[in-house]
């Protein structure tokens, strides 16, 4: 298990990627496609507590990663404003929306996404390294 408490703002969202980018290689798949949707959903749900959650007050996000040998869990703990996700549409990207994608990318590229409202909020996010989704074999 690795552990990070970090504040919840925008100037500390590079550090926080950068510890999730090292755990996700962990993994041991040296799958960069794998590392990147990580990375990237994580950055957006990171975006999202900073920006939303924390609009109107500072606080701390605590990331919590657990790693398998072909999976990857990150565990997001905050005290910010909370959401219902499932109010959340998919985005109609025919019209290429400038914002309001991270829930999107986050569904797009994670295995398995839960969120629960309540003090803390909790967003648990899964990615697990499918062979027959990278061409059979590992890299």
């Amino acid at each position: 298990m690795i552990y990070v408490r970090i504040p919840g703002n925008l100037r500390y969202r590079d550090l926080a990627v950068r510890a999730v980018a090292a755990a996700s290689k962990l993994v041991g798949t040296g799958d960069r496609h794998f590392d990147d949707e990580v990375v990237s959903a994580f950055g957006e749900a990171f975006n999202n507590i900073a920006l939303h959650g924390y609009r109107d007050h500072q606080g701390e996000v605590e990331i919590e990663i657990e790693v398998g040998a072909d999976w990857l869990t990150i565990h997001l703990r905050d005290r910010g404003a909370s959401f219902d996700v499932s109010d959340i549409p998919d985005p109609d990207l025919d019209t290429l929306p400038e914002s309001g994608l991270g829930i999107f990318i986050i569904r797009s590229f994670m295995d398995e996404v839960s969120y629960l409202a309540g003090e803390p909020n909790l967003l648990s996010m899964t990615k697990r390294y499918s062979e027959a989704d990278h061409g059979g074999t590992r890299p």
